[in-house]
């Protein structure tokens, strides 16, 4: 698995489809899937689970590993963690903050 940094728009993209999600929830729940094993959690053919597993590949959040004739799905997180780094925790940062001061005039007014 690479750490590579993909275009944004690609994220965003393949996380947008409620089934990608879903995919990305069950190899969390349990990494190194087969397709078929995939296929079970999933109402739809084969061939629409490999497409979304393509898109997620291309947006690198899925690495591919073969044994033998099967052909393994890890979740790769590092792009997950990569927009939470770019765009979350910045908005994040300033709401702690009012809250850690709310926090503390509230135990002085207590006094």
């Amino acid at each position: 698995m690479t750490d590579r940094y993909p275009d944004p728009n690609l994220l965003f993209k393949a996380l947008a489809d409620v089934s990608r999600r879903k995919l990305l929830d069950l190899l969390h729940a349990h990494d190194g899937r087969t397709l078929s094993e995939l296929c079970a959690h999933l109402d739809m053919t084969r061939q629409g689970v490999t497409q979304h597993l393509t898109v997620l590949e291309e947006a690198n959040l899925v690495a591919i590993r073969r044994r033998g004739r099967e052909k393994l799905h890890f979740l790769n997180p590092v792009p997950l963690q990569q927009i939470y780094d770019r765009w979350i925790a910045k908005f994040e940062k300033p709401r702690l903050k009012a809250l850690t001061e709310l926090k503390r005039r509230l135990e002085n007014t207590d006094e």
